[in-house]
């Protein structure tokens, strides 16, 4: 986007606010806590890049990476890679890349109301493969669902290209209030005949599943040559895309370690083998039969959406629920049972269950709260 248009398109904007205006989180695609590539993928789940959820039906095997080939101003992007090929896509084939989006969020959209929003999303993307892409907006909160999906087109291979697209309003079904998921933006990437053989749907209405992905032309899964990255991804209100808006790396990651975060240093995988980040918590029995040994409370970096599932691991081999016994002037003992309890949104209690002896515990945890 050039200055002008960029000016332009403030001054276009000026009812919408200049700060706090993406209501998507990690748009520029700079947090990877998980891990920063994932290969060998053929199904569901949150893996590299924050808050992007992939869903994977019969739709080959795909690596899925945080890459350093953003365009100019994104350092970053999001790219799937596919490793393994579908070259016959099944009828029921589908696969997404998604963001969820909780309903307190999204109260500004007015989403049910006589006054309901117009919206716009804006991203930069590029693929090997051109053609006609399809991106829907499916609301969870309205009884079987309600959606609107609407076209992008890549013009030119392994070029980023600049998309904005602006959503009608919905006066039909209003979005909860609360910390639950109410809507997903889908990027597809591949669809069979079950999600392209009806009508797309450019208006909000009740769910068909024929019309989820009408005019996907592209089946990125049909060919391990094929990948597909985006970056700069912006959901605003109004019929205008603005400026994409950069948060620091530290405001970003706070937002993200509200659905999920980790013990471990951002560079290391949950599951390494380090003691850089471990929590380290003098104990003492706190049974009467001595075989448990306490730890302690351990407080959240960030208040979770929701009370999280907590995995722990040992520091030294990354096993999974399991700690590190540590005995004053002793050593360290490996891989003990152990125990996360009274998990709430802000914390989570952490002792060891095995062993009669011991100054303390030593563990690794991550806690996720994803949608």
């Amino acid at each position: 986007m050039s200055k002008a248009a960029e000016l332009a398109s403030l001054a276009s904007a000026s009812e919408t606010a200049l700060s706090n205006r993406n209501i998507v989180i990690n748009g520029a695609m700079q947090i990877s806590q998980r891990a920063t590539s994932a290969t060998g993928k053929t199904s569901a789940g949150y893996f590299a890049v924050d808050r992007n959820y992939v869903t994977l039906e019969d739709s080959g095997t795909w690596t899925i990476t945080q890459t350093a080939d953003g365009p100019s101003g994104f350092a970053n992007c999001l790219r799937y890679d596919c490793t393994t090929a579908d070259a016959a896509v099944a009828a029921a084939a589908r696969m997404m890349s998604s963001m969820r989006l909780e309903g307190q969020s999204l109260q500004q959209l007015k989403k049910g109301t006589s006054d309901a929003e117009y919206f716009t999303i804006s991203f930069w993307v590029k693929s090997n493969k051109t053609g006609n892409y399809v991106l829907g907006i499916y609301d969870h909160d309205t009884s079987g669902g309600r959606q609107v999906a609407k076209l992008y087109t890549i013009n030119s291979a392994d070029t980023w290209e600049y998309k904005s697209i602006t959503y009608p309003p919905d006066t039909s079904g209003p979005l909860n209030d609360d910390n639950g998921l109410s809507l997903q933006l889908q990027f597809y990437l591949a669809a069979g005949t079950n999600w392209t053989s009806g009508t797309r749907q450019e208006a909000w209405a009740s769910v068909t599943a024929a019309n989820r992905a009408a005019g996907q032309t592209v089946q990125l899964s049909d060919n391990t040559a094929n990948d597909w990255s985006i970056t700069g991804v912006q959901m605003e209100v109004g019929t205008v895309a603005t400026p994409f808006e950069h948060l620091s790396f530290g405001q970003e990651l706070a937002l993200c370690q509200r659905y999920y975060e980790k013990s471990y240093d951002q560079g290391d995988v949950p599951g390494t083998g380090t003691h850089y980040g471990a929590i380290k918590i003098g104990g003492s029995n706190v049974s009467a039969t001595t075989s448990y040994i306490s730890g302690g409370g351990n407080t959240f970096k960030v208040t979770k959406r929701a009370r999280p599932t907590v995995v722990v691991y040992d520091p030294d081999g990354g096993t999974t629920n399991q700690c590190q016994r540590w005995q004053l002037g002793v050593g360290n003992y490996n891989n003990q049972a152990s125990v996360s309890a009274d998990i709430s949104e802000t914390n989570f209690l952490q002792y060891s269950a095995s062993g009669n002896s011991a100054s303390g515990v030593i563990y690794h945890y991550t806690a996720d709260a994803e949608l």
